[in-house]
């Protein structure tokens, strides 16, 4: 048996590659619709899940949080020399590695880095609440409303761990002024926010040679990456890094 997509004929096996998922199918509701600094945010559900679209493009779902509970859950296991270590979270988005954080008792102190306002709304007074899991009445959280980019530039705070969730990751930014952090003054800036020998785990979402030479270059040591296989296409990653 075969399908037919785009006029090429596909064996059965492969059918689920090409057809919608239920989760596809499932007509999206729009719960809320902001103007910002950076356009307009709009928080939709689709199902049981919620999806932030920003000008119009997806940016984050609430379907599979691997990858970012992954990000922090790699930077910790980094810092074992660290009794309680410091984070910042660059990026609340729908509150997975925020919620895996603040769910492990070793993290003394967790900021969290957001330019939207919405965002950090939806999750204090709405549906994306259910998804950090009350992670932001935590003592030890601090809610940073900011442009995680500017915020690292100035000189302040240092962390023992940097988990960076911004955009789409290195290769695949949907805004222009998110390619700052993974260039080489970002990566500076990122790096003299680090404590010596803290780590920097930043998502993407797909793997990126081209991202792990420019760590390199940077001065960092220890550079890999792991990969989180996903339904379809490439997987997504973190690359890790080490300050010297």
């Amino acid at each position: 048996m075969s399908v037919e997509s785009a006029g090429v004929v596909l064996p059965v096996e492969s059918a689920e590659a090409v057809l919608p998922s239920r989760q596809e199918l499932d007509e999206a509701e729009v719960l809320d619709r902001r103007e910002s600094a950076s356009g307009e945010v709009v928080l939709r559900r689709r199902g049981e899940h919620c999806e932030v679209i920003v000008n119009g493009c997806f940016l984050m779902d609430t379907v599979d949080g691997r990858s970012e509970r992954l990000l922090v859950a790699a930077a910790l296991d980094g810092l074992a020399a660290v009794e309680r270590p410091s984070v910042l979270i660059g990026g609340l988005g729908v509150g997975f590695s925020l919620a895996h954080a603040a769910a492990e008792p070793r993290w003394a102190r967790i900021a969290v880095v957001e330019r939207e306002a919405a965002i950090i709304d939806w999750h204090r007074t709405g549906p994306l609440g259910a998804f950090s899991a009350g992670a932001l009445d935590d003592p030890r959280v601090e809610v940073l409303h900011t442009d995680l980019v500017a915020h690292l530039a100035q000189e302040g705070e240092r962390y023992d761990a940097l988990c960076l969730d911004i955009d789409n990751g290195p290769d695949w930014t949907v805004g222009a002024e998110n390619d700052r952090l993974y260039g080489p003054t970002g990566l500076a800036n990122a790096a003299a926010r680090l404590n010596s020998g803290g780590m920097l785990a930043v998502w993407g979402a797909q793997p990126s040679a081209a991202f792990e030479g420019a760590l390199r270059a940077a001065g960092f040591t220890g550079v890999r990456t792991e990969e989180v296989p996903v339904g379809r296409g490439v997987p997504d990653v973190v690359h890790l890094a080490r300050r010297a």
